[in-house]
């Protein structure tokens, strides 16, 4: 059914903060077909995603407009009405490009959302070919990165979830089963502690760890395999991902060292958090301490991304990101070293900014937990 969130006036807060940071890019306003942005600045969200045409259009010029199939109007007039949007409908046969052409510049520049379909930006071009568009998050990456204290609250929530599960899946055997089997049961854990959606259940045994986004298979795990469960979802609608790397049984002095090394590139990551401080600094910080013990080349991915609605999102922890850290950010550090044939080893907790560091939202110790 329909997914109304609750909402007060932070909708139209936050409609009125995307109109004002268009202008400060030079834009003339925002453009948001159905998906994250849609839900995070309208409250709305349609019952499916189809080919018909729903476009929320932001414009300096004038108020909120809410273009939608005359089918689902019914269903978008609550939303709409609590968030103080307009609503324009088209009906089956119509022109939806048409009925937005009045509704926007002929020669403004807008945002669109990511998820737009090409079919509808071609079509728009098409109806409005002297405007011009550029993507949400190009032109906005600021739009859902800071979070409000609701927000923060959902994503505290997910994180003690995914914790929950995690506590429980290190207390059932590992060794004699197959990857799939041990994420089936992390999956149902997640579930178990809230999730609504389970979006991924990395279990990468042995060698397999040694692929950061390895798909579980039917690798049976063994005694003396580190194990990397890297699992989250949707939890009252916000993200929830976290990684810990246990083993199987005593862990070899190598495997100790590197755990070690891992462990403390996410420490030294973590204390950086503070605002004002470059995204890049966090990323320059967790390699340091990996390239420094000689693992460097064995870092093969980003330090870190965005998390909220959905699980990637801005701002992202990598080398050449300036954007700097502000109070109501959260996102992901996950350093990591894998050694190609042998091992991976990866610790992961969301961290939100505070006005003087760093929080983190997920809190299972980091310690090598040994399973059976």
């Amino acid at each position: 059914m329909t997914t109304i969130m609750s909402r007060t006036n932070s909708h139209a807060r936050r409609m009125e903060r995307a109109v004002e940071q268009a202008t400060e890019a030079g834009l003339s306003g925002v453009l948001v077909t159905p998906g994250p942005d849609l839900t995070y600045l309208s409250g709305y969200q349609p019952t499916a995603v189809t080919e018909r045409m729903t476009l929320l259009i932001l414009d300096a010029a004038r108020e909120p407009v809410l273009l939608v199939p005359a089918l689902e109007r019914p269903d978008a007039e609550p939303a709409a009405g609590a968030a103080g949007v307009s609503l324009v409908d088209w009906a089956d046969g119509e022109d939806p490009y048409t009925a937005v052409a009045p509704l926007i510049d002929p020669l403004g520049h807008y945002a669109m959302s990511d998820s737009a379909w090409a079919m509808h930006l071609l079509g728009l071009q098409r109806v409005v070919p002297g405007a011009h568009y550029s993507s949400m998050t190009g032109a906005l990456p600021m739009l859902r990165a800071v979070k409000d204290p609701g927000e923060i609250d959902r994503l505290s929530a997910a994180g003690a979830a995914a914790d929950a599960a995690y506590e429980e899946i290190v207390c059932v055997p590992f060794a004699g089963r197959t990857e799939r089997e041990i994420g089936a049961d992390l999956a149902g854990l997640l579930r178990q502690h809230g999730h609504s959606q389970v979006d991924f259940t990395i279990v990468g045994s042995g060698p397999n760890g040694a692929n950061p986004h390895h798909e579980m298979g039917e690798r049976v795990v063994r005694y003396g395999d580190m194990v990397i469960l890297d699992f989250g979802g949707l939890c009252q609608g916000y993200g929830s991902d976290t990684t810990r790397t246990v083993h199987v049984g005593p862990a070899t002095d190598e495997e100790r060292t590197v755990f070690d090394v891992v462990r403390r590139a996410q420490q030294a990551a973590f204390e950086a958090v503070r605002p004002g401080v470059a995204c890049q600094e966090i990323d320059r910080v967790a390699r340091q301490v990996i390239g420094d013990a000689g693992y460097g080349r064995y870092f093969i991915h980003r330090t870190g991304h965005g998390i909220g609605l959905t699980t990637h999102e801005p701002p992202y922890l990598v080398q050449g990101e300036t954007q700097p850290l502000v109070t109501g950010m959260c996102f992901s550090i996950e350093p990591g070293v894998y050694l190609p044939g042998r091992f991976g080893v990866r610790i992961e907790d969301i961290v939100t900014v505070t006005e003087d560091g760093g929080r983190r939202l997920n809190n299972t110790r980091h310690r090598m937990h040994l399973v059976s």
